[in-house]
């Protein structure tokens, strides 16, 4: 199993960027996806998924309006539009494997593969 992302970088606050992941070693269409992001000091924080087949999305409220996840199957491509960015979205972020969720029902960080990520600061 592997993911590589690029699309990162700086940008100043209200800028946009398109994160990519490049997914192989498992059939990419029959499984559920997600973008996680971490700063340095604390844990994982879920940011969105796009389920498989339906390509039915999800957002965290901190990103939602924001952020629009896609997928290319047949390119085994996984996509986060980010626009209107600010510097609370600076973090490493990741490709993942599925769709975590906690006891009471929120999504959350998939217990599965993850990519390596791509740095995203948000700076003036």
């Amino acid at each position: 199993v592997q993911f590589v992302e690029s699309g990162g970088g700086m940008v100043q606050p209200g800028g946009s960027l398109r994160l990519s992941c490049a997914v192989s070693g498992f059939p990419f269409r029959s499984y559920d996806m997600s973008w996680v992001r971490q700063v340095p000091g604390k844990g994982p924080e879920w940011v969105s998924a796009i389920r498989a087949h339906s390509g039915r999305t999800h957002y965290a409220d901190s990103v939602k309006g924001r952020f629009t996840i896609s997928r290319d199957d047949a390119k085994a491509m996984l996509y986060l539009q980010m626009d209107n960015l600010k510097p609370e979205d600076t973090a490493l972020y990741s490709c993942a494997r599925g769709i975590g969720q906690t006891a009471s029902g929120d999504y959350d960080v998939p217990r599965d593969y993850r990519g390596q990520g791509t740095q995203v600061t948000v700076s003036s």
